[in-house]
């Protein structure tokens, strides 16, 4: 049996690259609560939604001139019909969680936004779109991780920030490393057959041979820390609260664990949730179909958190995206193509909601953008940087977004 020394340990793990093996947490080795700043959830809808089917502009002929089988029904207060908001704007109707969030005024919606890059491409657009840096590439980090990286938090938990999946989002590479969580139950070191006692070990040994100040024992110490007061919050007893019933999917997961975190006190400044689905080239549906059950999971989601955290939500926003909207005419297959302009949401007790933010540019053939999508009058940096800085408290929009000013806010949000 090999000797379970420091010397094998760092040979078995790959250290020699900074290469952890699967089972080792991903964290973020920062430190203590944060000031009082929101908690930013971002949630990216990775496909290209159909923001057109989303925030329906009822109010805009030619939108029903170019759908004629996937159009959304104007809203008349019959099933399948769109949602009015304010006469012209309209939401789908799978949406009707939102309706109560809009009334309240905690849900806003940005249109004809998004990034101002005219690339087509899904890995493109979404990595354009995490960088902050539309049309470049020459910055390897994210806008979320510049944004970590240059604000002082005092924040020492290793749960600062969290990108929920196998994998962390592109959003947060940066200088401070962040989480890769799939399951908090699951968070932990594994021994022979996960028994705990053989675990017990492994985190005793673990933290004895990293007993002096290396920035690897540093590293290794804090790991064992993390793990333990993770433990010790006792996620596998959480109980959603307000009647809050996430849906039965890895997005209603995610976004329950997210909740778990929040509620646990541990530190969490930003969390990343991928909801994916939204290449809808085929068989997209109008008001029933494929986009319809995903915009229903996302609704019932965020309706489910927004309630589950009533208590917290005057320090929370939600801000969701995709890469890109779709084309306006649909296709012959019953979808749409990839497109240019879209629309996102923003929830939180800040927000400026119960309003359509947008300088509608218009849907005429000589309003769209080339080859017939919707033009951008917003870019959808402007809505981040407003965040950013009213309610994360991060004044550097230079570094979050360097080379790009926002022209002014849109006054989506509230100062913190």
């Amino acid at each position: 049996m090999t000797p379970f020394t420091r010397r094998n340990f760092l040979r078995s793990v790959g250290l020699g690259s900074l290469t952890l093996p699967a089972w080792f947490p991903r964290l973020a080795f920062a430190a203590s609560p944060s000031a009082q700043r929101d908690v930013l959830v971002c949630i990216f809808m990775r496909g290209g939604a159909d923001g057109l089917n989303v925030v329906v502009p009822v109010g805009d002929d030619d939108y029903y001139k170019n759908r004629p089988t996937l159009k959304i029904p104007q809203p008349s207060g019959a099933a399948g019909s769109a949602i009015d908001l304010d006469g012209f704007f309209a939401l789908h109707p799978a949406l009707a969680p939102f309706k109560e969030l809009w009334d309240d005024h905690v849900l806003a919606a940005v249109h004809a936004t998004g990034s101002p890059d005219g690339t087509h491409s899904h890995f493109d657009a979404m990595d354009f779109m995490e960088r902050g840096t539309p049309g470049s590439k020459s910055i390897p980090t994210g806008w979320i991780g510049r944004h970590l990286g240059s604000v002082d938090t005092g924040n020492k938990s290793p749960f600062r920030a969290v990108g929920m999946g196998t994998l962390v989002q592109a959003s947060l590479r940066g200088p401070v490393t962040a989480t890769a969580l799939k399951s908090i139950a699951d968070f932990h070191l594994g021994g022979k057959g996960s028994q705990p006692a053989e675990i017990a070990r492994f985190q005793a040994s673990l933290s004895s041979l990293y007993a002096d100040n290396a920035w690897l024992d540093l590293q290794a110490q804090q790991t064992v820390e993390a793990i333990n007061t993770l433990a010790a919050a006792n996620p596998g007893a959480y109980q959603p609260q307000n009647g809050a019933k996430y849906p039965d999917t890895d997005f209603g997961s995610a976004l329950t664990q997210v909740a778990q975190l929040v509620r646990a006190d541990l530190g969490l400044e930003v969390a990343c949730v991928d909801l994916g689905g939204w290449d809808t080239h085929a068989s997209q549906g109008g008001a029933s179909g494929k986009q319809a059950s995903l915009l229903a999971e996302l609704a019932a989601g965020l309706a489910a958190f927004h309630a589950d955290l009533a208590d917290r939500m005057n320090r929370i926003i939600v801000v969701t995206m995709s890469e890109f909207g779709r084309r306006l005419l649909e296709n012959a297959s019953g979808g749409t193509d990839h497109g240019h302009g879209n629309c996102m949401f923003v929830l939180g007790g800040g927000v400026n909601g119960g309003k359509v933010y947008a300088d509608w540019p218009g849907l005429a053939p000589d309003q769209l953008a080339s080859p017939g999508d919707l033009a951008i009058t917003t870019d959808y940096r402007t809505v981040l940087a407003e965040i950013v800085d009213r309610r994360l408290g991060n004044p550097k929009l230079a570094d979050v977004f360097p080379g790009f000013t926002p022209p002014a806010y849109l006054g989506l949000v509230r100062a913190a």
